[in-house]
């Protein structure tokens, strides 16, 4: 059943690799919690106690809003194929813009993706698994390439037009920090 780890184990980190989502969890000082699910290429382990995962452009901006007053967040990895087990990861992150000095440093770890308007570095404090037999079984056949082709076919200054009406302001109406 159960355990807690003070750092990712390397089972932990092939089965991370081996998954095809994960879900994000944040919330501000006071106002909506966001979960959110996750794909694409789109995360890195780094080491047994950080995670980086680039954040490509969406019709919100939840978590940045939510690092600028509450840094904790949880990321979730299900088994949904073979053995079951659930896989938390909790911490302290930060958020790097692409007009950071870290931006360079951290985006190299990932594929050329247009659209990418933040990376999250999760500082790991705490591991949990537990599990997961409650989990339904799914066979996976795809990631969907709809928000890559979108991506594709929106110019840099467009995409910018896009953060800038819809990537400002968290549904609390807080700032997310996004450079436009």
């Amino acid at each position: 059943m159960g355990q807690q780890y003070n750092a990712l184990e390397t089972r932990h980190i092939e089965f991370i690799n081996q998954q095809h989502m994960f879900f994000v969890a944040t919330a501000p000082a006071n106002g909506h919690i966001n979960l959110s699910p996750k794909g694409i290429d789109s995360l890195r382990v780094i080491d047994n106690n950080t995670v980086l995962w680039l954040n490509l452009t969406g019709s919100g901006n939840e978590t940045a809003a939510h690092m600028l007053e509450n840094r904790n967040m949880t990321l979730m990895f299900c088994a949904f194929e073979g053995k079951p087990l659930i896989l938390r990861l909790y911490g302290e992150a930060e958020i790097v813009h692409t007009n950071n000095d870290r931006w360079d440093q951290w985006v190299q770890y990932f594929p050329q993706q247009n659209g990418a308007r933040q990376i999250v570095k999760l500082n790991i404090a705490l591991v949990q698994s537990s599990c997961g037999m409650g989990v339904p079984l799914f066979e996976f056949k795809q990631q969907r390439n709809e928000l890559t082709q979108w991506l594709n076919s929106k110019s840099e200054a467009e995409i910018t037009e896009y953060w800038r009406k819809k990537n400002t302001k968290s549904l609390n109406g807080k700032p997310t920090g996004i450079p436009v």
